[in-house]
């Protein structure tokens, strides 16, 4: 009779207003699996800076098993929570992630838990999937780090995943590996997960103001929204990006009404607003940078617009964004 192969440890690494669905989404599927398998083939421990207990962003409240700086080396710890979350204690938890990568730990992280990995300034070259609701605030803070818009990036020392539902995607991989495949095609019709994405896959974007994502757009339509994407800050006249993806301005005009229900100019405007919006909430950047950022000259006219669109000027969205914060203060609840 074959041995059962050591058990693979993971360590969750929760701060205030972490999104609870990452948590389920790793440990659910590796529950099932050791059901499952007769065996426990995965082992799990819930961690956080201190022994109180955490709220994540449902205001559901978890009790941690284990202190980050009593945590045994694991196999992985991953980071979960939103953009703002950071350290209390920085030096003393960079210690303790230090002690546990030396003891072949690797660390990684879940949707907004990337921030407070890219602040421990442990990552230099490695690549990080970032989810693209958070792209525009983590391109601000970490110019010089590379982030991908894959669904997860298992490259280098980092393991990266954007979201929930990527979690668990890789979590199938992981059991996939681990036990056979068998056992991944089971846990995957348990929880009626139709397929699993392999880590180069593209995120899913929504398309805005409609009820498509990006990969449903007509393919010219979204050649002249990859377009307005490269032109957020140095804007780009309609004409020219009509001439760009060839055709004329009048029939881009009708293919975007009849795919969005808008104008290519409000549209490429409402994308620059949308950016705009990631930088108030995810980043501490000034508004007025924020402004040139998204190609607005004038600071005015950039509020104007901004009002218009969200009904609330950038400075009170900030506010009433930060009025959520947990209990603690140390985060911002995840998106």
């Amino acid at each position: 009779m074959t041995d059962a192969p050591a058990p693979i440890s993971l360590a969750i690494l929760i701060f205030p207003g972490f999104p609870m669905a990452c948590l389920t989404s790793c440990i659910e599927p590796l529950r099932a699996a050791n059901e499952i398998s007769g065996q426990e083939a995965f082992r799990w421990t819930v961690v956080a800076e201190t022994e109180e207990p955490v709220a994540s962003s449902a205001g559901v409240t978890f009790a941690p098993d284990a202190k980050l700086s009593d945590l045994q080396p694991h196999d992985y710890l991953l980071f979960t929570a939103g953009p703002n979350a950071q350290f209390a204690h920085p030096s003393r938890a960079n210690a303790a992630l230090q002690r546990l990568m030396r003891n072949r730990t690797r660390l990684g992280a879940f949707s907004g838990g990337v921030f407070p990995l890219a602040r421990t300034k442990m990552i230099d070259t490695n690549p990080l999937s970032v989810h693209w609701c958070y792209e525009a605030a983590f391109e601000a803070e970490f110019p010089e780090l590379d982030a991908r818009s894959t669904v997860i990036c298992d490259e280098g020392d980092f393991l990266t995943i954007s979201g929930a539902s990527a979690v668990f995607d890789h979590m199938l991989t992981l059991i996939e590996t681990h036990l056979d495949g068998s056992v991944m095609a089971e846990v995957a019709c348990w929880f009626q997960h139709p397929y699993v994405r392999s880590a180069t896959s593209a995120q899913k974007t929504p398309a805005f103001s409609t009820a498509k994502s990006m990969d449903l757009m007509p393919k010219k339509v979204a050649q002249a929204i990859e377009h307005f994407a490269e032109h957020i800050e140095s804007p780009i006249q309609i004409s020219d990006v009509a001439d760009a993806i060839g055709v004329s301005p009048r029939s881009l005009e009708r293919s975007f009404k009849e795919a969005t229900g808008q104008s290519p100019l409000k549209y490429y405007r409402m994308m620059r607003m949308n950016q705009a919006r990631q930088l108030v909430l995810y980043s501490s950047t000034s508004v007025t940078e924020i402004a040139y950022m998204v190609g607005y000259g004038t600071p005015g006219a950039f509020l104007r617009i901004y009002r218009e669109t969200f009904g609330v000027t950038p400075i009170n969205d900030r506010r009433a964004k930060n009025s959520l914060r947990v209990k603690s203060g140390d985060a911002l609840p995840a998106g």
